[in-house]
């Protein structure tokens, strides 16, 4: 058996300093990203800097100045209508991001090619919105917009944040070309994708479910030969209402096919249901 072992907390001023590190970083990221390939190649693709881009091409609005004047008044507003419960760290990317834009004006575009800027200015906005969101801060911008538009519409909150981003790409297709629009939307999938990879990670683990009448051969198998912990629930048939225990075990990808090789060679007849678990926290796994 592995030996398991508790991890100490990190002291409270290093967690919030390491989280106000992730929001500047975060927030460079996506000032990076905007600068290197979103903003030479027109590419609207949602959210404050979104209207930044329509505005610098229509009237060469300096796109941080824009960005500033959009996100404060709405910080402001999210604040008195929503209540004080954004926190500093919101007010920190709120400023910085912007503040990134404006230093980071100066670099010369990546590519010329809308296609590859869509792409990768999408993942590096992508990482750095998923950073910012690991160190629980936010940019402000139309993430507030969509909070304060939610308080007063019953709309669900993902709607709310969809319609903002949609009405900016909409705007873009007049002011760009109907391409420009969908270069705009291929930014914001490859987004939407970057920050669930940042999020979640790359490793994917395996949620086991079984029904078995062998239930202590095989909580001795994973927990002697897996080296994983489970958990045994009662379950109940639909349709016999027969009393049965069903087995749940998380494992990782290299692990999946041992375990359920070992399950199936206990009871032929195992009834096994497997999910993928893109994140698990605890140990074995990830600790945060």
């Amino acid at each position: 058996m592995i030996a398991r072992y508790r991890r100490k907390p990190l002291p409270t001023k290093l967690v919030l300093v390491l989280e106000y590190g992730l929001v500047l970083l975060g927030a460079f990221f996506i000032a990076s990203g905007f600068n290197l390939f979103l903003l030479p190649n027109n590419i609207a693709s949602g959210g404050v800097a979104g209207i930044s881009t329509i505005l610098n091409a229509s009237f060469n609005f300096q796109p941080s100045i824009v960005q500033w004047s959009i996100n404060i008044p709405l910080f402001v507003l999210g604040t008195i209508i929503l209540g004080k419960k954004f926190g500093l760290k919101t007010f920190v990317g709120t400023i910085m991001m912007p503040l990134f834009v404006s230093l980071t004006s100066q670099w010369q575009p990546a590519t010329p090619d809308p296609l590859l800027g869509a792409i990768f200015g999408g993942m590096a906005c992508g990482l750095g919105i998923g950073i910012v969101f690991r160190g629980k801060g936010s940019t402000g911008g139309m993430d507030l917009a969509a909070q304060i538009l939610h308080k007063f519409v019953p709309l669900p909150f993902g709607i709310c944040i969809a319609l903002f981003d949609g009405i900016i790409v909409l705007a873009a297709t007049f002011v760009f070309s109907v391409e420009q629009g969908l270069y705009a939307l291929v930014g914001l999938f490859v987004t939407s994708r970057t920050i669930d990879l940042v999020q979640v990670g790359l490793n994917t683990s395996k949620s086991i479910m079984v029904i078995t009448d062998f239930v202590e051969e095989v909580r001795a198998v994973l927990l002697n030969e897996v080296d994983r912990g489970l958990t045994v629930w009662q379950a109940e048939g639909g349709y016999t209402k027969e009393k049965r225990k069903m087995v749940m075990c998380v494992v990782n990808q290299s692990e999946f096919s041992k375990t359920t090789q070992l399950i199936k060679r206990i009871d032929p007849n195992a009834f096994i249901v497997v999910m993928n678990a893109s994140e698990v926290i605890g140990e074995g796994f990830s600790k945060s």
